[in-house]
């Protein structure tokens, strides 16, 4: 694996081999020590023009619990702000000898296009750029989703995909580049998924998507849903009134407690309610959906940490063969498995 840039671009193959290294990384966050060597001499640059929380830290996170140094950098008080490109950025940390990359920017296309060029020679990660993609993010769902689809079958979950789950996503689709990973991603691992969202929060083109599309989230609620992920009002990209009033959106598409109950209600009592963070309260969904025993946010986010180191041993280990029937771990030359580490 060169680089991680979209969910489109991903086989199943390639996806189920991403989530199942993952599994073998998440039993590093059970030790004690908390680290493997896999990535030991190695750089990984955190290229951050857009502000971010979870995603940084997660990804530094990973990085080190691999063993490999880590710069983070951000736009804010860099030279970025007295006019210095993409490319000369770029370039200034591959003199410094960046091995992988992760990038997240405002522009639409921007980790593609280092990715595409001769400005670095480095693995690149997109972590989010404009309202295009976020791969990570939807491969940490998808992860999170596939441990509790396999709870419920009674099933191992290293090697599963998602057939047959119902996947609804509501909200801000129009500005979100999370929903459009995850409809890719969800759909290549054989989820069934519904957009639920007001026209106006509908992008241009999306009836060509993979995916249902519906504008009422309590018909969608009682076609029955396995998974409902409520998205962010990303009102920092919104320059015009895409909906009447907060209280408006947050009756016909916000997860009150009343669609809550209204889980209870119809009988689902396995599904599971998601966010990708950070979270509206009162908006988008409801304090008591958010903590309830359904929800699975901070879940996400321990997740999140697992597929990310996934995601940088792929790219930094050297390994770019297809996906086999033996572990990736243990078939990565002299790179210890987290078994052989522990």
């Amino acid at each position: 694996m060169k680089h991680l840039l979209s969910t489109q671009d991903l086989s199943r193959a390639n996806a189920i081999r991403i989530l199942d290294t993952a599994e073998e990384m998440s039993a590093v966050g059970d030790r004690e020590v908390k680290k493997l060597p896999a990535l030991r001499g190695r750089t990984v640059v955190n290229l951050f023009f857009e502000d971010s929380t979870r995603t940084r830290i997660s990804f530094e996170a990973a990085a080190k619990r691999l063993s490999a140094d880590v710069i983070n950098f951000a736009a804010k008080g860099s030279s970025v702000s007295k006019g210095e490109s993409l490319k000369d950025t770029a370039q200034t940390l591959s003199a410094m000898g960046a091995d992988a990359v992760v990038i997240r920017h405002w522009a639409s296309g921007a980790p593609h296009r280092l990715a595409a060029t001769d400005w670095i020679d480095a693995g690149v990660i997109n972590a989010g750029d404009g309202t295009h993609e976020h791969p990570t993010q939807a491969l940490l769902d998808a992860f999170t989703m596939r441990r509790h689809w396999a709870k419920l079958a009674g099933t191992e979950s290293e090697g599963a995909n998602l057939k047959g789950m119902r996947v609804a996503i509501a909200g801000d689709v129009l500005h979100s580049r999370v929903a459009r990973s995850n409809v890719w991603l969800l759909r290549t691992l054989g989820a069934e998924v519904t957009l639920v969202a007001p026209p106006t929060l509908l992008p241009v083109g999306v009836e060509k998507w993979p995916c249902a599309v519906s504008y009422n989230l309590d018909d969608t609620l009682a076609q029955g849903v396995d998974a409902m992920m409520m998205l962010r009002v990303q009102g920092e990209r919104m320059n015009a009134s895409y909906f009447p009033s907060t209280r408006e959106y947050s009756r016909r598409w916000g997860f009150d407690d009343n669609r809550l109950r209204t889980l209870d209600r119809l009988g689902m009592k396995d599904t599971i309610i998601m966010h990708p963070g950070p979270m509206n309260r009162g908006l988008e969904i409801s304090a008591a959906a958010a903590d309830s025993p359904r929800s699975t946010v901070l879940a996400q986010v321990r997740n999140g940490v697992s597929v990310r180191m996934a995601a940088l041993y792929l790219l930094l280990s050297g390994d770019t063969r297809e996906p086999a029937t033996t572990p990736v771990l243990a078939t990565a030359g002299t790179t210890p498995s987290t078994k052989e580490a522990n």
